[in-house]
């Protein structure tokens, strides 16, 4: 692998027309070939987890699962409801959702308690996930029904529209941080390069690898479903790390030219750039692929897309710096070596003298290095403290599954949402008890469950559901064949299992073997009231009924059983992908710098970059003091899936940094010099290109606190304030402390290296002697 980057550097460098022609092919390709196959999405027992996800599977099992429902409201655009006309618009609603083919049933319209609001019930065919996909046509008629009468406000929810909702919110949300994160980087890269052309290829390489990684990962959906997050997380680390390693392969390439002083040719410059940051690129790319990979180990399909997008466009990003970069570099250099005799003459007419090099830190480095480079003993206690004090609020951690309820309130079918929950509380949330038995034990299942039913009704934390009687008499009077408002005549029929009108009711499968109870429950799924009704029926109603039958197997699914059981599961995952994780942190770090010190070095630096910035995402999100200045309704606790992925994320990243660091250190200490001046020498050279390339990624993460959704938000805060950490206090303070501290004991069990002398000038034509 040593010598890899610098072959692939020198075939792209001497063939660079086939190497750009052939890096937008494959670029191409791999889009034709995802677009092709398309995406393979999840099906929704790829989401089942823990005992709710067995509950689930039963159900489907016996034909008893839950079907994706919309909800219809009628109510009056102003004073008291007139039940004739919404009668009349309820029945427009039912004639319009069963003409459709999207449509499985439509119950009978439901009187709210206090007589203000109209439901009618609709029933989608397919699969629960399928909703979101299948809702648009209720929509468009339910808009079409509210023109109609335009007296009242016909408005629809249901976990389908907020499905689709929530999927049209985060496009425009990736859209805005798009518009925010791309600005600042070319900005930025203009800065560092002072030139467009520069600073346009970390760009162009890195919009290239995102779309060549999204191809693929299409492609790789067919091996591992998609959970419909892998091209999120695509494009914000795709933008990340394609312009990371571009740029730190750039600068090195500047680094060479600037010291060969006209001397050698683009090729020769190239080579050079391969033979040290194009290693480091390789080894930084591969330890990122291997931290998170362990996400795998979670054995869930959501960490296993964001692992498989990261991989993916890691790789591609990697692939595009070793192949098209030296070769577009090489086409670059080319053009400034034809200019350089004019830009020279102008200039000496001009009486200008030649640019000098500029420094490798300014000021702002320089005073942010003096500390460690004067006093490495109280820098590094002073920083560490400093870190652990962060961390202390992760010790508060407290994690939630986000549920609907938990969404924003600036998608319409939340709001809508709001309003349906207020006048039918029952329709908050509804406990699925599923059981499996003998056919023989069916009647006694039932009697059972019944009896779990009427226990439940009879404790304050779930659902009393009015009777169906008085729930629906206005109703059925408004919809009557006698009614003048109903010229179309047929009664609604009533619906006896929907949930906003019936008493608990036992479904049972064809053959007797899988029944189902559904128990609704009039508080949000977050709610410590919701939370304690599950832990009631899963430890109290059921064991005193159902739960005494010999042979019956019993499980609790829905909306609160879901996201309590995933919770756990991540839980119980979360010491082995750590585990693993700090492993393989420190087996890559020895393998790339044959040093045990530094292994365990990395891997107590990355803990404290993880844990500092995990102590400030709890520290603003889950109290309520930040809401106004972030804009977001706090959930009180931290969403389940932020911390396991960011953990995993941060050390992939922090490694980005200790790689590039470490290895100019390295460089520097083969070329002889002493333990404090290789550490001095490979942070001052390394400084401003760390630094630049952390503004790229605080920028792109941190475009992400300006979304909708929560959980982006807590991810996209702790991605930027670890980044931010990482670059500031870790690389240039505590790592460069530790290592003078150290000196040469940070690289045992390696031995000094003997001088590496540079070739100044190369027998062949361009072909640079390789260094360290």
């Amino acid at each position: 692998m040593r010598h890899l980057p610098v072959r692939m550097a020198r075939w792209s460098a001497r063939h660079a027309g086939r190497a750009i022609a052939g890096w937008f092919a494959f670029v191409v390709l791999c889009l034709v070939a995802g677009i092709a196959l398309g995406t393979n999405e999840a099906t929704t027992k790829d989401f089942w987890v823990g005992e709710a996800g067995r509950a689930e599977a039963t159900a489907t099992e016996g034909g008893l699962e839950r079907s994706p429902t919309e909800r219809i409201m009628i109510r009056a655009r102003s004073g008291e409801l007139d039940m004739a006309a919404a009668g009349a618009a309820a029945q427009d609603v039912t004639e319009r959702m069963r003409d459709l083919p999207e449509v499985e049933s439509v119950a009978a319209p439901v009187r709210s308690k206090d007589g203000e609001v109209l439901l009618v019930s609709v029933v989608l065919n397919g699969p629960e996930l399928k909703g979101k996909k299948n809702v648009v046509p209720l929509l468009e008629q339910t808009a079409a029904v509210g023109a109609d009468h335009p007296h009242l406000v016909v408005e629809e929810t249901g976990s389908p529209a907020i499905s689709k909702g929530v999927n049209d919110q985060r496009d425009e949300d990736l859209a805005l941080s798009e518009r925010i994160s791309l600005p600042v980087t070319v900005v930025t890269l203009l800065i560092v390069f002072g030139s467009v052309i520069m600073a346009g290829v970390p760009l162009l390489l890195a919009l290239s690898s995102i779309a060549a990684a999204i191809g693929l990962s299409m492609v790789a959906s067919h091996v591992m479903p998609d959970a419909g997050v892998g091209t999120n997380l695509i494009l914000l680390i795709g933008l990340a790390v394609g312009v990371d390693y571009t740029l730190f392969y750039l600068k090195r390439e500047r680094e060479e030219r600037a010291r060969a002083g006209g001397r050698l040719g683009p090729e020769a410059l190239v080579e050079l750039a391969a033979a040290t940051a194009g290693r480091a690129i390789v080894i930084s790319g591969l330890a990122v692929i291997v931290s998170t990979a362990t996400l795998y180990l979670a054995t869930d399909v959501i960490f296993s897309s964001l692992a498989t997008g990261t991989i993916l466009v890691v790789a591609v990003a990697v692939a595009s710096s070793l192949t098209v970069l030296p070769a577009l570099l090489v086409v670059i250099g080319r053009r400034a070596d034809r200019l350089a005799p004019r830009r020279a003459a102008r200039r000496a007419r001009r009486g200008k003298p030649a640019r000098a090099g500029k420094p490798e830190t300014g000021r702002m480095f320089g005073a942010l290095l003096r500390p460690a480079r004067t006093r490495p003993a109280l820098t590094l206690c002073l920083s560490v403290l400093v870190m652990l004090g962060l961390t202390v609020p992760a010790l508060g951690l407290k994690l939630i599954d986000p549920g609907k309820d938990t969404f924003s309130r600036d998608i319409p079918a939340m709001r809508v949402y709001d309003r349906l929950t207020e006048s039918f509380p029952e329709l908050f949330v509804t406990h699925e008890v599923v059981t499996r038995s003998t056919p023989e034990q069916a009647a006694q299942v039932k009697r059972a469950l019944e009896d779990l039913g009427r226990r439940a009704q009879a404790d304050p934390l779930f659902a009393r559901a009015p009777k169906e009687a008085e729930s629906t008499k206005d109703a059925q009077d408004a919809t009557s064949p006698e009614n003048p408002t109903n010229p179309k005549g047929p009664q609604i029929p009533t619906n006896p299992r929907s949930p906003a009108i019936s008493e608990p009711t036992v479904r049972t499968s064809a053959d007797g073997r899988i029944s189902v109870l559904e128990l609704s429950v009039p508080h949000p799924a977050p709610s410590s009231e919701a939370i304690e009704s599950l832990t009631r029926l899963r430890q109290d109603h059921i064991p005193a009924t159902v739960g005494r039958l010999p042979g019956v197997e019993t499980a609790v699914s829905g909306d609160v059983a879901r996201g309590r059981d995933y919770v756990s599961h991540e839980s119980d995952k979360l010491p082995l992908v750590l585990g693993f994780l700090l492993l393989m942190t420190f087996l890559m770090t020895v393998w790339a710098f044959r040093s045990v010190v530094l292994g365990a070095i990395g891997v107590v630096l990355n803990l404290l970059s993880a844990g500092a910035s995990l102590g400030l995402l709890v520290l603003v999100f889950q109290g309520t003091w930040a809401e106004g200045l972030l804009a977001f309704d706090s959930l009180g606790a931290i969403a389940s899936r932020v911390p396991l992925f960011l953990v995993v994320i941060l050390f992939g990243l922090s490694m980005d940094y200790q790689v590039f660091v470490v290895s100019r250190i390295q460089e520097a200490r083969q070329n002889g010099m002493s333990a404090r001046e290789a550490v001095l020498e490979g942070i001052n050279r390394s400084a401003k290109v760390v630094t630049s390339a952390a503004i790229v990624m605080v920028t792109v993460f941190g475009a992400f606190v300006a979304l909708h959704l929560t959980e982006m938000k807590q991810m996209g805060f702790c991605l930027a304030v670890a980044v931010l950490l990482d670059a500031v206090v870790i690389r240039l303070m505590v790592l460069p402390s530790v290592l003078l501290l150290l000196g040469e004991r940070a690289w045992w069990p390696a031995r000094r290296p003997g001088r590496t002398v540079r070739a100044q000038e190369p027998a062949a034509a361009g072909s640079p002697a390789e260094v360290g």
